[in-house]
């Protein structure tokens, strides 16, 4: 896997983490806490969707990467940022009742 594509997956899902903490307030961990859950699941979802599109994969590492591969990449990044933030979220606030 390409050092580019990752990092633009962990920046992606820094931010659809931060932007899902603040989007719903009551899974708020904290905008460093939403940040870093986010890069975890946008770095997650990013090996998986490599995993899933070979072609987004070769490319990367071909150098070819394209700007519709590096949105792609940001979209499931952020996706899976804001995703694992709220499963986060959810389980904190259940356990704190």
């Amino acid at each position: 896997m390409d050092l580019t594509q990752i990092l633009i997956n962990l920046v992606g899902g820094a931010l659809g983490g931060a932007g899902a903490g603040k989007a719903v307030p009551q899974f708020d961990m904290g905008t460093i806490i939403n940040a870093i859950a986010g890069a975890v699941g946008g770095g997650v979802l990013g090996q998986l969707i490599s995993a899933l599109a070979p072609s987004v994969l070769a490319a990367a590492q071909q150098g070819n990467l394209s700007v519709g591969g590096i949105v792609s990449n940001i979209i499931a990044g952020g996706a899976g940022g804001a995703i694992l933030q709220l499963i986060i979220g959810l389980i904190k606030n259940s356990m704190a009742k």
